[in-house]
């Protein structure tokens, strides 16, 4: 299980949290709501973060321009930046992208070579997901797979079976039948089952391929299963 940081400062408690602890690990890096706090200083942290042997990913960083809680020049910056340091650190970026396809499409296309890219709760339209599929990026999802008013089944059908995943991006989105409670971990059982469902495959397959891609994207799971 991945504890998923949108601070430094959660970073830094999560480290605490998942030491020790086998089958969690964690991220570090700046939401895009955080993105206005992004400066050289953040970068420094991060890069000291990423040396705990608890990170296995940067992240969560990206855009959001539903809310805008930072500024757009600066969630791009604090982007970039981060997606560079990822690929300094050779280890991936989960990416959070919302109501900001365009320009998540081109950055997108600029992170090919650098590092490993999770489209994770991916909701985004055909701009992101062909950009992703052209950079071999991963696709997670989430509850939101589950809802009626889901609209992305075609994606999860198209993705390749070696670049899914499943989440449940708690303690938000919880899937059908626990809507209105607060997500648990535990649910990404019905977020696998409703995978299944949109590609027309077994739950039992689906389980195993999302476990076998996580363990491949998250190289250090494996390492940290072997330290438990």
């Amino acid at each position: 299980m991945v504890v998923v940081a949108s601070s430094l400062d959660d970073a830094s408690r999560i480290v605490d949290l998942v030491r020790g602890r086998g089958q969690l690990a964690a991220t570090a890096g700046v939401h895009p709501h955080e993105a206005r706090h992004w400066s050289a200083a953040s970068a420094r942290v991060l890069r000291d973060l990423l040396d705990r042997p608890e990170i296995v990913a940067v992240g969560e960083t990206g855009l959001d321009y539903h809310y805008d809680h930072s500024d757009r020049e600066s969630q791009r910056a604090a982007f970039a930046e981060q997606l560079a340091i990822a690929g300094e650190a050779g280890k991936p970026v989960v990416v959070h992208a919302r109501e900001a396809d365009q320009d998540m499409a081109r950055a997108l296309a600029d992170a090919a070579a650098r590092t490993p890219v999770i489209l994770h709760s991916f909701s985004s339209g055909p701009a992101v997901f062909e950009a992703g599929m052209a950079i071999g990026a991963y696709f997670s999802f989430s509850g939101m797979i589950t809802f009626k008013n889901w609209q992305h089944r075609a994606s999860a059908a198209a993705c390749p079976s070696d670049r899914l995943l499943v989440e449940t991006d708690s303690p938000y989105l919880a899937p059908v039948p626990h809507r209105g409670r607060r997500n648990e971990p535990a649910f990404v059982r019905e977020v696998t089952e409703a995978l299944a469902r949109a590609r027309g495959q077994s739950f039992a397959d689906v389980a195993r391929l999302t476990t076998e891609n996580a363990h491949r994207v998250f190289a250090a799971l494996t390492r940290a299963g072997d330290r438990a």
